[in-house]
């Protein structure tokens, strides 16, 4: 992979504990959710103070429809990296729409709608101008692929042809699709084959191989990429009660290995992952058990449970969706069963203090990025 030199070289620099990136003081930001309506999909917009809670601040419409019921997925509303583009599905009329976000994050105006490539998008990759969207169009009928475009500068999507390509089958369940830590590495996971779909891209952004590997958990669903090309996974285990867990993979000369795990976090159904940006902490959301269990990540990739019964806080029901905020100072989570926000302060040892629960979304809401 490209610059892997150098994030091993800055690997070895900082061989030391990690903590989020906080600060004296926190700037104020937004969290963005889609409703996921049949009728009409909106991006719900709350305005993040320096504590970290959340107020209401109105909606903009996507012009297109949501599906009106879960979408078993991660990342179908995602910010870029320098926080300009918000980019969303819209399941129900197969289409990704382009927001582009003012400095403050209070304001959204659409630049583009484009075809997704397949039927039912439900998530969506981006890397330094470089997009693709899941469709899980087995879920409907059709067939699963992915399918990849260029974002431009006007926030226009730019479709490449030649770049949609089916995963392992025609119906696997896939639940998130995401780059590695540079824009040549393409992952997708499988829920219903417990596979992991690794794609590489040449300097097109073209797939020029593909590759399906065995997941050591069963049912891997969400997952998020530290700085050090760790690729920590979610296991859900089918649900069962207090099986799910976490496994930390590499992938490195065409061959996708397992660092550790899979470990397990003593709850239900843990289906969503996230990971702070220094790389140090990681998180999963546990949508049987209403909780989430943070993990230390050692620079070897090696996830350590921060609590031992799996419990590192307590969120709404149902929890889903899990987002920083661009300076890891707070977590968001969406919360399905009881239609709510819960939002938390990150501290110094990876402990989550609640700040507040933000109720009234609607019942489908999918999707969370946070400023």
């Amino acid at each position: 992979m490209r610059f892997r030199l150098f994030f091993a070289a800055l690997a070895l620099l900082t061989l030391v504990p990690f903590a989020p990136a906080v600060s004296a003081q926190s700037r104020a930001g937004a969290v963005y959710v889609a409703s996921n309506e049949a009728t009409s999909n909106r991006i719900l917009h709350f305005h993040r103070d320096e504590s970290g809670a959340l107020t209401p601040a109105g909606s903009f419409n996507t012009g297109g429809l949501g599906t009106g019921g879960g979408l078993g997925n991660q990342g179908g509303l995602v910010l870029t990296e320098n926080g300009e583009w918000l980019l969303v599905v819209n399941a129900g009329s197969d289409e990704i729409w382009v927001f582009a976000v003012d400095s403050d994050g209070n304001s959204l105006r659409l630049t583009d709608r484009e075809a997704s490539g397949g039927q039912h998008p439900i998530s969506i990759a981006a890397k330094r101008g470089l997009v693709y969207v899941l469709n899980a169009g087995g879920a409907v009928g059709a067939t699963d692929s992915i399918n990849g475009f260029r974002l431009s500068r006007h926030g226009q999507l730019v479709p490449i042809r030649g770049s949609s390509t089916s995963l392992s089958a025609g119906n696997v369940g896939p639940a998130e699709i995401h780059f590695g830590s540079d824009d040549d590495e393409l992952f997708v996971t499988e829920k219903n084959t417990s596979h992991i779909d690794v794609f590489q891209l040449d300097e097109q952004g073209l797939i020029r191989s593909s590759q399906t590997f065995n997941s050591t958990g069963v049912t891997p669903f969400g997952f998020a990429v530290s700085r050090f090309d760790n690729i920590l996974v979610s296991n859900a285990a089918g649900g069962a009660a207090n099986a799910s867990s976490l496994t930390s993979y590499r992938f490195d000369d065409g061959v996708l290995s397992v660092l550790a795990g899979p470990v397990a976090t003593n709850q239900s159904a843990a289906c969503w992952a996230v990971v702070t940006r220094s790389g140090g902490f990681a998180y999963t959301t546990n949508t049987g058990s209403a909780s989430v269990s943070g993990y230390s990540i050692a620079a070897d990739g090696t996830p350590t449970l921060l609590n031992g019964d799996g419990i590192t806080t307590v969120t709404g029901k149902g929890p889903i969706d899990a987002v920083f905020s661009f300076d890891d100072r707070f977590l968001f989570v969406l919360n399905s069963a009881d239609h709510s926000i819960s939002a938390f302060s990150v501290q110094q040892d990876g402990s989550l203090a609640a700040v507040g629960t933000t109720s009234g979304l609607p019942a489908a809401s999918n999707g969370l990025a946070a400023r």
